[in-house]
């Protein structure tokens, strides 16, 4: 239950409340003569009966966790069931008749249109839908999605598990950037760089527990299903991950609407619209992240995705230990990503941070290039490096864009980097056939030099307009004037 007392400044009002003190029950008209008097009061809300309750508090941290969680599981789902057509690789191509070609649009097709709808997703997310319900809809295609895939295999119809695949990917990258906004929402000023590293965590341990789940079930269902069949249900299992992060966001968003009604943060907003052409007017710090997004993600997933066979032949490493060594940059970012985010949250000095994992990569890229050091080290220093990037880059969005524009910006972010991801792998690719592994690795090399050139564009620019990604938080407290942060830090 809320209750909402209020003081007035108009003394009129204070001598009506002396001369007949109303009930709680009672509407007195006072309520809306305050709502229209925002300027002139100051709100409290007293929480009594259940809604008293750490858990069920939005000013206490026991209501954040809880809707954490829930935040964590929003995009699992579409994590999880993103890795299916690589988990059964062998499969699809055997009980659909397709060649490597055809197999390998049920990627692309989740990629390329995500070079234009991400930045739409994130734009109606400000402009139309709101956080909550972008969310719910974004899930909702996302699941949509997986079941025509899904269906495409039981009736034997490739062509509709291409369509499904492509209408995962309108939902995929965009249910992403509503979960960088929510995560914003409710963790700007607190611990928002440890909850970015906990929600890259959160999608290596989907991808990880997909890769680790799809060929038993796989072999399961063959227990009562064969051929496309088999091959379909089983995906068709893989998209009850798809309903419970739908179900996530349904109870992400309840968590929501109480808590900005509870705080009164409706009253806040400023009533701001974003339109296309504020894209326009975005700082040189934001276009200089969403290079470093761009540079250094080159050299982690087009790396890792052809890492395999450079190991082999460099190193002369088996498959099963090719294979290991490759994923250990993301299992090592799976256990990493929020305690460096913890350790960025406790320092600030953002740009200090990314410096330092771009610098750590091109060092490790070196020692595989020119090196025969074992490359389990090179590899689980990179993972180490990529999860501290991961969890400063991020946040730092948050610090230059203004709130109402934050989904337009993530989505404009996530685009330019499956723009540059998609060219630059087909292009690696291509050295790789042309020119070999060492002059790869050189190309990768050349990626983090703009990377770490670009970071410190990012130094340079805020620090003359007297910017704060690069204060610590004692700092960036007293500028803002948070007690409260403060005591904290």
């Amino acid at each position: 239950m809320v209750e909402s007392i209020s003081s007035h400044d108009s003394s009129s009002v204070q001598d009506e409340y002396q001369a007949t003190p109303p009930s709680f029950g009672e509407d007195t008209g006072v309520e809306n003569n305050l709502g229209q008097e925002n300027t002139q009061q100051d709100e409290v809300e007293v929480l009594t009966g259940c809604g008293g309750l750490a858990c069920c508090n939005p000013n206490n941290g026991a209501y954040r966790f809880i809707a954490l969680v829930f935040m964590c599981f929003l995009s699992f789902g579409s994590y999880f069931c993103y890795d299916t057509p690589g988990a059964l690789q062998d499969h699809i191509k055997s009980d659909m008749n397709v060649n490597t070609l055809q197999f390998a649009s049920l990627y692309s097709l989740y990629s390329w249109p995500n070079v234009i709808l991400c930045f739409v997703g994130g734009f109606l997310i400000d402009r139309i839908f709101g956080i909550r319900l972008g969310a719910i809809i974004f899930s909702s295609i996302v699941t949509l999605g997986q079941f025509v895939y899904a269906l495409g295999g039981i009736i034997n119809q490739f062509w509709m598990m291409q369509v499904g695949r492509f209408i995962f990917g309108i939902g995929g990258e965009s249910l992403a950037v509503a979960q960088n906004t929510y995560t914003v929402s409710w963790f700007k000023g607190k611990e928002l760089n440890t909850v970015f590293g906990l929600l890259l965590s959160m999608a290596r341990v989907g991808s990880t527990v997909n890769f680790l789940v799809m060929v038993p079930l796989y072999d399961w269902v063959g227990t009562f299903a064969q051929g496309h069949k088999q091959l379909g249900i089983s995906l068709m299992i893989a998209g009850a991950t798809c309903l419970f992060s739908l179900g996530c966001a349904l109870l992400l968003g309840i968590l929501d609407k109480r808590r900005t009604k509870i705080l009164r943060l409706n009253t806040a907003e400023t009533g701001e619209k974003v339109h296309l052409s504020d894209v326009l007017s975005f700082p040189l710090t934001f276009w200089l992240i969403s290079v470093i997004c761009v540079s250094y993600y080159v050299a982690i997933f087009p790396f890792i995705g052809l890492a395999k066979v450079f190991f082999m032949r460099k190193f002369e490493l088996n498959d099963k230990t090719s294979n290991a060594v490759s994923s250990i940059v993301y299992i090592i970012s799976a256990i990493a990503s929020p305690i460096l985010g913890f350790v960025v949250d406790r320092t600030g000095r953002n740009i200090f941070w990314v410096f330092l994992a771009v610098l750590v990569s091109l060092g490790c890229h070196a020692l595989l290039a020119f090196t025969f050091l074992n490359p389990f080290v090179a590899m689980s220093i990179l993972g180490l490096a990529y999860s501290l990037l991961a969890s400063a880059l991020w946040p730092m969005v948050s610090l230059v864009i203004p709130d109402h524009q934050l989904g337009t910006a993530y989505g404009m972010m996530q685009s330019i980097q499956n723009l540059g991801l998609a060219l630059i792998s087909m292009l690696a690719g291509l050295i790789v056939d042309v020119k070999g592994y060492l002059v790869l690795e050189m190309f990768y090399m050349v990626w983090l030099c703009i990377a770490l050139v670009s970071t410190v564009g990012i130094w340079l620019s805020d620090s003359t307009k007297g910017g704060i990604l690069n204060l610590s938080v004692s700092q960036r407290c007293r500028r803002e004037e948070d007690t409260e942060c403060l005591l904290e830090s």
